[in-house]
């Protein structure tokens, strides 16, 4: 079973970086129509909950995570020499290769000898990346590290969807010697490995004319490099293995999952989360939600609510925390905040960095 439990690491801090840009669902610009010919903006904003987002058209994941990560390592007071470990869980790298990890070391001017890799997950990817990050300083032979989770421009061009808005978060993460566990559960059910797919551009199906042609998917036109979704298979995967995983979690290490003081779900969309919360019995207080105003931003939705909805409730909290979606995977990880540093929400002006473009 993929129980795993950490006892010599602590979150120290989270920040997030999103785009100063706002776009409103209810004032949908000329290419956002394309996505409102079944529904109202009123009715799409009623079904999902989202009103508005934070996008950009020229600004890549590395954008953001390093703005953040700036901002964060300020507030840590953090030396940058120190940091051991870096790790990037994304959806849209910057480029195929390198990872986009490299490209974030040099930027941060981190030391050279720093761990640096990508991880390829997505809505369960910051629960995914905290295990990877916690387990490395573990050990003991890191002593600082930090995890960024993020999702910004888009891979293909083309009308972008209502539902989603863009981030970079950054999570650092310490040794310590005396701290209350970390534990997680996870799963995987790859048999629904197409319920969130973007077809084109691996190795299984290379790009070609084809990529690029139209093609109706629910009565969306998308070409073959757009992500598209089964809807109603990832709502029924959603709403039944976010609150199993909880209660196995908590049956697991023996503990009383409705002692959290804060569980924080995907934003995958509002009525998805309402369900999990009433399978759960969880009073509405205790699932805080950054949909309406920032959307759904995969990977990074869990730290992007935790900053932008609790930066003041954070301290000494006990959270419950699950991501689930593309795979399908899902994990679910409780912990205790212990003097935890949140930063301010950084807004990134949309600008290409120069530095960084072959």
């Amino acid at each position: 079973m993929a129980f795993l439990e950490y006892k010599h690491v602590r979150i120290a801090g989270m920040a997030s970086g999103m785009p100063k840009h706002i776009s409103s669902n209810l004032h949908p610009g000329r290419k956002e129509q394309a996505f409102f010919t079944e529904y109202t903006p009123e009715d799409f904003v009623e079904t999902t909950g989202v009103e508005e987002r934070r996008t950009a058209r020229h600004l890549c994941t590395s954008d953001l995570c390093y703005a953040a990560a700036e901002q964060l390592i300020k507030d840590l007071k953090w030396n940058k020499s120190d940091i051991d470990a870096l790790l990037v869980v994304t959806q849209t790298p910057d480029y195929i290769l390198p990872a986009t990890a490299c490209i974030l070391q040099d930027r941060l001017g981190l030391n050279k000898e720093c761990y640096a890799t990508d991880m390829s997950i997505g809505c369960s990817g910051w629960v995914y990346g905290l295990s990877a990050i916690m387990g490395l300083v573990e050990t003991g032979h890191f002593k600082k590290a930090l995890l960024m989770v993020g999702d910004a421009r888009r891979r293909a061009a083309g009308p972008p969807s209502p539902l989603f808005g863009q981030s970079g978060t950054v999570t650092a993460i310490e040794f310590a010697r005396r701290t209350t566990p970390v534990q997680f559960h996870f799963g995987t059910d790859g048999s629904g490995f197409d319920a969130i797919i973007t077809p084109d551009g691996g190795s299984r199906n290379q790009f070609s004319a084809k990529s690029f042609r139209q093609e109706d998917v629910e009565g969306k036109m998308l070409n073959r490099l757009q992500t598209r979704m089964k809807g109603m298979d990832v709502f029924s995967f959603g709403i039944t293995t976010a609150p199993k995983s909880v209660k196995k979690l908590a049956e697991h290490f023996g503990f009383d999952y409705l002692d959290a003081d804060y569980f924080v779900f995907h934003q995958a969309n509002m009525k998805m989360n309402d369900l999990i919360a009433k399978k759960l019995k969880l009073p509405a207080e205790k699932v805080p939600s950054s949909m309406r105003h920032f959307g759904n931003t995969n990977g990074a939705s869990i730290p992007n609510t935790i900053v932008t909805q609790l930066t003041n409730e954070a301290q000494n909290k006990r959270f419950i925390c699950c991501g689930f979606g593309v795979g399908l995977s899902w994990g679910t990880v409780a912990f205790q905040t212990d003097n935890i540093v949140i930063s301010k929400l950084v807004e990134v002006k949309d600008k290409i960095a120069t530095d960084y473009v072959v």
